[in-house]
């Protein structure tokens, strides 16, 4: 029951997290800055500039927006592009995370044996977090460019200076939902990972396996009577209780050999 409340929230998490990294996608004010203040007593002069992964917009204090749309893909910025390529690849990673990790949940009535649902389940993990990380690497790309200009000593005439818009820390957040899924996913499915090795034991000449194995041994007969020849039940006097009936009755002495087999 554990191991399937485990999964359960690891479900929600990361899929709670694939969401939010999907909507920042759509989402506007990814860079703003403002430009303007007061001017006069009563009257606020003031406009924004912001962009997205789409377009870059103004907006003035009447609340008119005039946007620029990119053009095409290949005349688009490097690192735009770059982060567009990146968030796309771990969308795509999750959505496939998703389909693993529901058909290997324990709860869930399909996907064969439970060993079978394990190794599904561990593949949706992996999935998960290669997209997490390829998410985050994405907002640290975009952070970056907008730092180099934030904090550069000097700028060409025409660069603004802008900050970080709530869709990247939206994106962040989703990006470590995403993470921590992956970590619960492979914490309930760990002994697929590092399964329980038999131990065994060597004295003399003699090898056996813990008895711990289910009652296998490598040489059954050394532990218990073997079934090659039948079982033994009880019933009349066994083979060992004769000989030794004999060797008490016979007059002739045993040699050392014989005495020790």
């Amino acid at each position: 029951m554990r191991k399937s409340l485990v999964q359960v929230f690891g479900f929600l998490i990361s899929t709670l997290g694939w969401l939010f990294v999907l909507c920042t996608m759509a989402m506007d004010y990814w860079r703003i800055t403002q430009i303007g203040g007061q001017g006069g007593s009563f009257i606020i002069k003031v406009a924004w500039y912001w962009s997205n992964l789409w377009r870059d917009c103004f907006t003035d204090s009447t609340a008119v927006t005039n946007c620029r749309d990119y053009p095409v893909l290949w005349s688009v910025t490097a690192y735009v592009q770059g982060v567009r390529g990146l968030l796309m690849c771990g969308l795509t990673l999750g959505f496939f995370a998703a389909v693993c990790c529901f058909v290997g949940m324990e709860c869930t009535y399909i996907g064969g044996p439970e060993k079978t649902k394990d190794r599904v389940l561990l593949a949706g993990s992996v999935f998960h977090f290669v997209g997490g990380l390829a998410d985050i690497a994405a907002y640290c790309l975009y952070i970056n460019r907008i730092a180099r200009t934030t904090f550069a000593a000097s700028l060409e005439r025409g660069v603004l200076r802008y900050d970080i818009g709530t869709p990247i820390f939206l994106g962040l957040v989703g990006s470590f939902f995403i993470l921590l899924g992956a970590v619960l996913y492979a914490v309930t499915v760990y002994r697929v990972i590092f399964p329980e090795r038999t131990a065994m034991y060597v004295y003399g000449t003699r090898t056996y396996m813990d008895p711990r194995s289910g009652g296998v041994t490598l040489y059954p007969g050394y532990y218990g009577p073997s079934r090659q020849y039948g079982s033994y039940r009880g019933a009349g006097r066994s083979i060992s209780s004769k000989i030794s009936n004999i060797s008490r009755t016979t007059p002739e002495k045993l040699s050392e050999r014989d005495a020790f087999v």
